[in-house]
Parts: structure tokens; C-alpha cells; sequence
């Protein structure tokens, strides 16, 4: 699962707040609600928030490996694959 960790920190190192994210750059109150919860969101909204806070995305985000992952599919047979 992709975290938002970094952006947390990211965003307290930055001059910027959920406030002014919301209210100056019009980033949604749900796209918020989606970074706390780990949720996925779309590459323009990670782009918009990399321009926004100068940053590169993996100042935004991080893979952690989760039993929640959805598993792999075999391309040719269909059936699960134990590659991670």
C-alpha cells in the first residue's frame, strides 16, 4: 500500500498547512481526508501537491508492503502469482 507519511512531513516542514492547501490552492477537503487515510489518490493531484510544496513525490508518498495489497495476476493463466 502507498503511504502518505512523508507528506505529513513534508507539509509541517513546509510554510504551508491543511488550511492553506484547502483554502489558497483549492486542494479538496477530501483529498485530505484521502491522504490521512492512505487512500488512493490521482498523479495530478500528487503532481499539484509537489508544485506546492517544492518537493519530489517520494516527499509525498512510500510503499509499504501490506497484506491489504491486491494480489498479482499471472498475465498469461489468470491465476495468482507469488512475484511481489
Amino acid at each position: 500500500m502507498m503511504s502518505f507519511k512523508p507528506f505529513w512531513a513534508t507539509l509541517k516542514a513546509s510554510e504551508e498547512s491543511t488550511y492553506t492547501l484547502i483554502n489558497d490552492y483549492h486542494i479538496s477537503g477530501s483529498t485530505i481526508h484521502k491522504l490521512r487515510k492512505n487512500s488512493p489518490v490521482n498523479t495530478t493531484t500528487l503532481n499539484d501537491l509537489c508544485m506546492i510544496l517544492h518537493c519530489n513525490v517520494q516527499d509525498l508518498m512510500v510503499y509499504v508492503p501490506s497484506d491489504r495489497d491486491q494480489p498479482l495476476w499471472d498475465r498469461i493463466s489468470g491465476e495468482k502469482s507469488d512475484k511481489h
